[in-house]
């Protein structure tokens, strides 16, 4: 029998192409521009190259010097990464922030010395119908000695927490969550935090619910001192826990006030958190004057030391 007598009586074997409807590969040759929203005074433009079958690309230009349209930089999708991903991947707000904050006045492709050539998009998480996390690679070169810089990006965004101080008697009281944090395989006492949801930069209001979600305390914006705040201008305001690896901006807030005893031994060991999101969180409270000592949370130690060199150097409220 010959080979294409097999074929023939093999229907199955033969590549029938699909309807123009459904095939992937056609849709996603429809541009798909990235949305207009201005990245610090900076615009950057689209064009849509044709898709191969073995991956998705699209081409964006930054600008350059006096507006002038820079660079084109390829964005390329990594294999296996479906088309719709690799779309959702590159018009969330978490890519459009990390472009932002590379050409921002203290950007690194503000100098001149760095070329941006290529992004490699590798993966994303979603959580619902909402992106939570991206994950890409970024050739980043330095233009002087044509080094490749080391730039894989796990980019979560943006991220608020709360230290939260209860004076009762003559002791004053933090309040921490215990969660189970799979990445480093422990139990974690940490501030109460999360993540922004929307991009509105609600950033006081997310602190806010968060602590009520994890500690079913209710705390009022106008009682909420924000911490990082008082970091120089040229910071942008937020502390970096992972710049070496993750694009996550810390916004740290502070609340004081005072409660009964009794409000202190209702809150420990309180079970919280949001069960159907997968969060199994207890309330802890501890001694402030202990806490540093017993948490190897970033948060908390960060919080701590903004909050004991504001109060030294008379920035808090007085109230």
């Amino acid at each position: 029998m010959t080979i294409l007598t097999m074929l023939l009586n093999a229907p199955s074997l033969l590549r029938i192409p699909l309807p123009l409807h459904q095939n992937p590969l056609l849709r996603f040759s429809k541009n798909f521009p990235l949305s207009s929203s201005k990245l610090l005074h900076r615009r950057f433009c689209t064009k849509m190259t044709t898709p191969t079958a073995t991956s998705l690309t699209q081409t964006i230009h930054l600008n350059g010097k006096g507006g002038e349209t820079g660079t084109p930089v390829e964005i390329i999708a990594a294999p296996g990464l479906s088309h719709h991903d690799f779309r959702m991947a590159i018009e969330s707000s978490l890519f459009k922030k990390w472009l932002e904050n590379m050409q921002c006045e203290t950007g690194i492709l503000t100098y001149g010395d760095m070329s941006l050539k290529r992004v490699l998009v590798q993966g994303v998480d979603m959580f619902g119908k909402r992106i939570g996390f991206v994950k890409f690679r970024a050739d980043v070169i330095h233009d002087e000695t044509g080094n490749q810089v080391p730039g894989i990006v796990f980019s979560r965004g943006p991220a608020v927490a709360v230290l939260i101080l209860l004076n009762s008697g003559n002791e004053t009281y933090v309040v921490l969550t215990e969660q189970v944090r799979v990445p480093v395989g422990r139990l974690i006492l940490e501030l109460p935090a999360g993540m922004l949801d929307d991009d509105n930069g609600d950033v006081i209001g997310t602190a806010v619910r968060e602590v009520e979600e994890e500690t079913g305390i209710k705390l009022k914006m106008s009682d909420m001192v924000n911490l990082t705040a008082f970091l120089e201008p040229a910071t942008g305001g937020k502390v970096f826990p992972s710049p070496g690896g993750c694009d996550e901006e810390l916004s740290l807030f502070m609340y004081k006030g005072g409660v009964d005893k009794e409000v202190i031994a209702a809150l420990q060991g309180k079970e919280t958190g949001l069960r159907d999101h997968g969060e199994l969180i207890k309330v802890r409270v501890v001694p402030y004057d202990k806490l540093w000592r017993i948490t190897a949370d970033m948060k908390v130690l960060s919080a701590v030391a903004l909050y004991e060199m504001a109060k030294r150097d008379g920035l808090l409220p007085s109230k």
